[in-house]
């Protein structure tokens, strides 16, 4: 209300001010009235669209005010003032609508601007994660390059069918992943049979232990058995006397 009360109040302080510059109506016969046309009530505003302007009104209420009318019954100026301060008042409130309307469309628009610019910023930040981490990808040395693998021709020779089949071997990544897998897969199958044998080496090697322990113990008890032979043999040479060779006699002519 205060801002109607307001304009309304300027309105009356500019048409007062304004006297010297208002256009005088035409007379045409005996009326004098303003056109009132324009000062009826007007439909509530769209949002996005502008109220007509009251440059009309405001002339119109100047011509109320001008000497053109100093002869006309006060009664019918009033109505007709009345009218036209309720037609600028009308035009007030469409053009208070209207602006509150394009405020809150403008922020609105604001805030999708905000948001995409809040998005677009999210998905460079993202971006250039991504190609950091490419980067990082295409710099990254792997154990691969330095082990020794098997050459295609023995991949070929020696691999599963169904891992160098003519699409994997078109495939140039696919083929290397078939090549580490195959290497992996012989690794594991040398280990394992490297591990077989070093359990039988080490079975073995027990086994060797044990009869060089038997051997020994054999040794021992053969070189026991011949030094009691030994000193048997040489007490029964004491007690027996030698037998002396009996010489042959010529046989009789």
């Amino acid at each position: 209300m205060s801002d109607d009360y307001d304009h309304q109040h300027d309105a009356t302080q500019t048409s007062r001010a304004r006297p010297a510059i208002c256009r005088p109506p035409p007379l045409t016969g005996s009326s004098h009235a303003p056109d009132l046309s324009a000062a009826t009530m007007p439909d509530a505003p769209a949002t996005h669209t502008l109220p007509p302007t009251s440059d009309a009104v405001v002339d119109s209420l100047c011509d109320l005010v001008s000497s053109s009318y100093l002869n006309h019954d006060p009664t019918v100026v009033h109505i007709h003032a009345g009218a036209l301060f309720a037609r600028l008042k009308a035009l007030n409130r469409a053009a208070n609508t209207v602006t509150r309307a394009h405020k809150q469309t403008t922020a609105d628009a604001r805030h999708d601007m905000d948001q995409t610019h809040l998005w677009l910023q999210n998905l460079l930040y993202e971006k250039r994660h991504l190609e950091r981490e490419i980067d990082k990808c295409r710099q990254f040395a792997s154990v691969y390059q330095d082990i020794p693998l098997y050459s295609v021709e023995e991949f070929t020779q020696l691999a599963p069918e169904e891992a160098r089949t003519p699409d994997v071997l078109a495939d140039e990544h696919q083929l290397m992943l078939n090549r580490l897998s195959f290497e992996l897969a012989e690794r594991q199958r040398l280990e394992q049979r490297h591990k077989e044998l070093m359990k039988e080496k080490e079975d073995l090697l027990k086994e060797s232990k044990t009869k060089f322990t038997t051997m020994d113990n054999v040794k021992a008890q053969i070189d026991s058995l011949i030094k009691t032979a030994t000193e048997v043999q040489k007490k029964v040479s004491d007690l027996v006397q030698p037998i002396q060779p009996v010489e042959a006699t010529p046989a009789p002519s």
